[in-house]
């Protein structure tokens, strides 16, 4: 009997929705939606979901709950993290979800948040026997796992996502210098017990777990003339020299250059900004030469366990 799930990824910025039937080595995908919900926008630093974003988040849900039943999905399971996890009202949201679709959401702290983001990246056979630092960059929190293709050794989840740096630190456009510099001090004070973990096990690579990865990936390859689909991929390696240029380039990038851009998705146009400028920071301060993106992430680290 080949078993259907559907797996609900709630995230700050975008709610996921996978149905897949079959077995892990076996999969085939009935169902792969994202939607641009921006449930933090305008007060994801003040830990409120907006009226405007909860309503989106409402309707969002019941389309969800529209495919679970096209689908007869039986085993469902809808993981909210950072927003929905801090903001005074995330309750009221998921009691309402629950009143009205019948989805029953799990709020996970960071730390399970981290395991299901190793487990997805596994999936995606982009780790080896050497170090790496995985990258998970969300728009509440950050998850940092340090581990190999069998083990975590070290992770632990930062509330400082792509939507709270934006909210503190980029508010002209192109960013100011003096903003770049400040998020730079900000990182470095926040992040003291990673850089001594960092230590501790020598890391080799950066994997970045999805969400703005994705973008550079798409921007490297398009600029190129290449064809990319994320669909048929499940990872990528990037020329470190190509990527350095290409985060360059969004970081001094105005509002209106990185709209026109056709590969950059509408709800990433300025959280890429602080998401390069994450990135670029912690290259620099590791002195990683080996960056690649992984395809999967927290769904599919969840639906691993589903179906196993």
């Amino acid at each position: 009997m080949r078993k259907r799930v559907a797996v609900m990824d709630l995230g700050t910025n975008t709610f996921h929705l996978l149905i897949v039937e079959g077995h892990p080595n076996d999969l085939k995908e009935l169902r792969h939606d994202h939607v641009a919900v921006r449930l933090g926008e305008g007060g994801i630093n003040k830990g409120l979901i907006q009226p405007e974003a909860f309503e989106r988040g409402l309707n969002t849900m019941k389309s969800f709950q529209q495919y679970i039943e096209y689908f007869d999905v039986k085993e469902v399971k809808a993981i909210a993290t950072s927003a929905m996890r801090s903001a005074a009202n995330g309750k009221d949201f998921m009691q309402q979800v629950k009143a009205e679709t019948g989805i029953n959401i799990e709020t996970i702290n960071g730390d399970n948040e981290a395991s299901y983001i190793f487990y997805g990246v596994k999936a995606s056979d982009i780790l080896g026997e050497k170090n790496s630092l995985i990258l998970d960059i969300g728009g509440g929190s950050i998850e940092f796992i340090i581990a190999n293709e069998r083990q975590i050794f070290w992770k632990q989840s930062y509330e400082i996502g792509a939507a709270r740096l934006m909210d503190k630190f980029h508010q002209t456009d192109p960013i100011p210098e003096d903003a770049v510099s400040a998020v730079h001090q900000y990182l470095d004070e926040v992040l003291e017990s990673f850089y001594t973990a960092a230590k501790k096990y020598h890391i080799e690579n950066l994997v970045g777990s999805s969400g703005a990865f994705e973008t550079f990936a798409e921007i490297a390859e398009r600029t190129k003339g290449n064809n990319f689909d994320l669909k048929t991929l499940k990872s990528y390696r990037f020329d470190k020299q190509e990527l350095v240029k290409l985060t360059d380039k969004l970081i001094h990038s105005n509002h209106q250059q990185r709209l026109d851009n056709p590969y950059i998705i509408p709800v990433r146009v300025d959280m890429i900004v602080v998401a390069s400028i994450v990135t670029r920071h912690l290259m620099k301060k590791l002195k990683i030469n080996s960056i690649c993106m992984s395809a999967y992430s927290l769904k599919e680290g969840v639906l691993a366990e589903m179906l196993s």
